[in-house]
């Protein structure tokens, strides 16, 4: 097994090697605004770090979010791309799976990250491998948590709403492999490379766009 991870879901632009055993390699920039610029020299940069050749590829794992549209869909489309020319499974994670399962919490917490307009991305867990809400893109002063610690970047801005912020911050691709590489190991079905959105994109037409057609 070589599994290729990688998430743009949030500012962080992360790649990761997993041999079905341990991570060979991994690559993570911090960058909301360059992910279609990092992701594939950070590529390149795991399999020279790692010694080895795209060809190698026996899957592909990609975060699906939640996340803002353009950044998420780099690293969806970047993720199907490999897929499709190495003819290798494509599988989705949820990033805010990867985020827990890279906190190796016991008990319940939260992780949220940020989904700007003043408002998390956010889920609920028994442990760093168990999610027991669904993602969720809602106000922090909306939440009721009862003091369960936080994990994430969207937990250290509203401090009110999540008093207790444990690491990481931002999810590693190397999280999302290594949790990949677990659950296939065990013949679990991963989830489609689809994105979690959560909202609509900013970007929309205008209301009273006018089409000019020629006459």
């Amino acid at each position: 097994m070589l599994l290729l991870a990688l998430d743009t879901a949030t500012p962080a632009v992360t790649v990761a090697l997993h041999d079905g055993t341990s991570v060979i390699a991994s690559s993570s920039q911090v960058d909301a605004r360059r992910h279609g610029e990092l992701l594939l020299p950070a590529v390149d940069r795991v399999f020279t770090e790692a010694g080895l050749r795209l060809d190698a590829v026996t899957g592909v794992v990609v975060g699906v979010g939640p996340g803002p549209y353009t950044g998420l869909r780099v690293g969806l489309m970047t993720a199907d791309t490999f897929g499709l020319a190495l003819g290798v499974p494509v599988h989705g994670l949820c990033t805010l799976d990867g985020l827990a399962y890279a906190a190796d919490l016991d008990g319940p917490f939260v992780v949220a990250t940020d989904a700007r307009r003043k408002e998390v991305y956010w889920a609920r867990y028994a442990d760093s491998r168990t999610r027991v809400s669904e993602p969720a893109v809602d106000r922090p002063a909306d939440l009721v948590l009862d003091g369960l610690p936080a994990v994430g970047a969207g937990a250290l801005l509203y401090p009110d709403t999540f008093p207790d912020v444990r690491a990481p911050e931002h999810v590693s691709a190397a999280a999302l492999a290594s949790l990949a590489a677990e659950r296939l190991a065990v013949g679990e079905e991963l989830e489609p490379p689809r994105p979690l959105y959560l909202r609509r994109p900013d970007a929309q037409v205008p209301k009273n766009y006018k089409v000019v057609t020629p006459k």
